[in-house]
């Protein structure tokens, strides 16, 4: 992993205290104004020339994955709006991150803290892997070795590095506490991109729970360890 992408930057928000089974009128303005952008034909989806989106398609290539086929999250997401001028609407939390990751062209994701294990990393895929797909719960898929994931002390927590998420993870309205996750593959998206990114995510997230922390990960330290409410 670190041979492969020597610039990987990964910025960590760590919340508690969520409060996620309201609206969120000020997420709400922001996917308003991206679909309306969307719809006048002022937000298309990334150029592969975009460094945004070049730069996750040579990951991606890099660990066996064709991205037209398994997109990067940012990818999809974008795609997904310029089509149809809209976005979907799942809870506050994971709408901000989704409105967050539109506007800046960065990949954005998230876990409920309190169904992790004790440590988070990416690393690679390796035999006897195991990963329960989001919305298919009866599902288990076991990732190539290789595959860059995310996963914990437990289980496989993505595929395709931030292609898809597992479903015992997922944020969902009963969610309290969770861990947010924005990245860059390589040096050619600024660390300063990425740091905006994660600053507006914050000032959505901030007024709707009691702590937000954040941290840093990179190439040589790719473990985020988990601490539990007791």
């Amino acid at each position: 992993m670190v041979s492969d992408h020597p610039d990987l930057e990964i910025r960590v928000v760590i919340v508690s205290g969520l409060r996620n089974t309201y609206a969120w009128p000020e997420v709400e303005t922001r996917l308003t104004e991206l679909e309306t952008r969307a719809r006048e034909g002022l937000l298309r989806p990334l150029s592969e020339q975009d460094p945004r989106l070049a730069s996750w398609q040579r990951a991606y290539r890099a660990f066996g994955t064709n991205p037209r086929r398994q997109r990067p999250s940012v990818d999809a997401l974008c795609r997904r709006i310029a089509k149809k001028g809209q976005l979907p609407r799942i809870n506050p939390a994971v709408d901000a991150y989704n409105a967050v990751s539109v506007r800046h062209g960065v990949p954005a994701g998230a876990f409920d803290l309190e169904q992790l294990g004790s440590c988070v990393t990416l690393r690679k895929a390796v035999s006897g892997d195991k990963f329960v797909p989001l919305g298919s719960p009866e599902e288990v898929e076991e990732p190539p070795p290789g595959e860059v994931v995310y996963a914990d002390s437990e289980r496989v927590l993505t595929r395709h590095w931030n292609h898809r998420d597992a479903h015992p993870t997922r944020v969902d309205e009963s969610t309290e506490s969770a861990v947010f996750m924005l990245e860059r593959a390589d040096s050619s998206v600024p660390s300063s991109a990425l740091r905006e990114a994660v600053e507006e995510l914050c000032e959505l997230l901030e007024p709707h729970c009691s702590t937000v922390g954040q941290h840093v990960l990179n190439a040589h330290e790719r473990d985020l360890v988990v601490e539990h409410d007791t």
